[in-house]
């Protein structure tokens, strides 16, 4: 069972650099049809309670116009699931694939859903 983090507010920050993204490969992995999650819980003394998300589409998702679309549905998809399903002290990485773009709305956002449950199982 997830742990519902609608008590406590965590702040959900934005992995920018290369190496935020390369550290959270490292991790554990969840695949479907419209998304793959990353994630890698950061070490350290202090890992901190905020959560980090990294967005990301390559050139075989399609043209630029398809993988931006497919971005800011991730993007979305990220702000109302990750609050709920994520883990605080952790980083993830939405990558999107063929189908995120088109998609319908409410399968993405069940695959995205199953694959943080999966993720927060581990």
């Amino acid at each position: 069972m997830p742990q519902d983090n609608q008590d406590i507010p965590i702040e959900v920050v934005r992995l920018a650099k290369r190496p935020q993204f390369l550290f959270v490969r490292s991790g554990k992995a969840e695949r479907r049809k419209s998304v793959v999650v990353q994630a890698r819980q950061r070490t350290g003394e202090t890992p901190g309670t905020h959560m980090g998300e990294g967005f990301t589409a390559t050139k075989k998702v399609g043209n630029s116009v398809v993988r931006n679309r497919a971005k800011r549905r991730l993007r979305e998809a990220a702000r109302l699931l990750l609050p709920r399903f994520g883990k605080p002290g952790t980083d993830y990485v939405f990558i999107a694939r063929d189908a995120t773009a088109d998609i319908g709305w409410t399968r993405l956002l069940d695959d995205m859903e199953s694959a943080l449950i999966s993720l927060a199982a581990d």
